[in-house]
């Protein structure tokens, strides 16, 4: 069986690889809600991003809304990103058990960029007015154990990005689900995320007077407009992905995982991540994360987990860096406590 899982692992990444060249040119800038991308947990940033087949806990839920019907217990979980140019990106998720039915699932995230100075031609070093840029997304999810092997999830996402005074509104939907192969814990999991309706910005920002005749003289020239922009897709992302459990004794272990995603706005790509676990106490991750995608800017990712027990309560305590080709490198810090 183990030899059976390393060749599925094989074939996951020879079909990815052989899709990625296959894209003439990408649509990348082409939607909105692109902070929908950003992988809040340090778990699976520290392994590549490779998380739809991740075997359980809260922070897998953002991969593979399936993951949510294998939890046991309440969880919690808190995670901040130091993202480029001083931006800051948070994440709260609350996942609880509701005996006999399932498990519920709440999320907030939420971007912002902080304060932003006006410039103008004529005050090219700041008017004196600050603006800022805020994403948030509102999320509701449900996910069940359907049989012994298989579970599947569903949630809702209420999207709202803004500009100063314009902003866009819309609801995504991601679902999921996973599948355990064998008994020692091996998993194929799929996910798609984002799924959901054309947005628009509007807003004041937008409205502006016009003359309708400026060669006339005695009519209105402060005739009230909008300008109209465009609606664009949401960046959906789709997800298959193989965890694969080796135990070297009792208490060393080692999950490797490889994933391939095929996103609306890119060309075809590959996560790959590895996680060494010793004693239940430390846990050690590299991955490396869109593998073939064209003119990919991303690459190695690693990090570190500690967990332990607190008050009867299991903690988790995650970093994760990324490094990025012309950007600043990313850091991650994920605390995770289960009742």
């Amino acid at each position: 069986m183990r030899n059976a899982g390393l060749v599925l692992m094989v074939v996951v990444a020879c079909a990815v690889g052989a899709a990625g060249p296959a894209a003439a040119q990408t649509k990348v800038g082409s939607t909105l809600g692109t902070f929908l991308r950003i992988e809040p947990g340090a778990r699976g940033a520290a392994l590549g991003n490779a998380g739809s087949a991740l075997p359980g806990g809260i922070e897998a839920i953002y991969y593979n809304a399936g993951t949510l019907g294998l939890l046991n217990e309440a969880a919690v979980l808190y995670s901040h990103a130091e993202w480029f140019a001083g931006i800051s990106h948070e994440y709260i998720g609350v996942a609880l058990p509701v005996k006999g039915l399932g498990n519920v699932f709440t999320s907030v995230t939420s971007l912002n960029s902080g304060a932003i100075a006006v410039r103008t031609v004529e005050s090219p070093e700041g008017t004196g007015v600050n603006y800022t840029v805020s994403n948030v997304a509102l999320g509701i999810g449900y996910g069940r154990r359907i049989t012994e092997r298989f579970a599947a999830g569903l949630q809702a996402n209420y999207v709202t990005e803004k500009i100063w005074n314009t902003s866009d509104r819309t609801v995504t939907f991601n679902l999921g689900s996973l599948y355990r192969l064998n008994a020692r814990g091996a998993q194929l999991g799929f996910s798609m995320s984002n799924v959901g309706t054309q947005a628009r910005f509007t807003g004041r920002d937008l409205n502006f007077t016009y003359d309708n005749d400026p060669d006339s003289y005695g009519d209105n020239g402060a005739l009230p407009g909008e300008q109209a922009t465009d609606s664009f897709p949401l960046p959906g992302l789709f997800r298959l992905g193989l965890s694969w459990p080796l135990a070297f004794s009792e208490r060393s272990h080692m999950l490797l995982l490889a994933e391939g995603l095929h996103p609306n706005d890119n060309s075809e790509s590959m996560n790959l991540g590895a996680e060494w676990e010793l004693r239940d106490l430390l846990a050690l991750r590299v991955g490396y994360q869109t593998l073939f995608q064209t003119d990919s800017q991303l690459g190695l990712t690693f990090g570190f987990g500690v967990r332990g027990k607190l008050a009867g309560n299991q903690y988790r305590f995650d970093y994760a860096w990324a490094g990025h080709d012309y950007l600043d490198d990313t850091h991650r810090l994920t605390m995770v406590v289960e009742f």
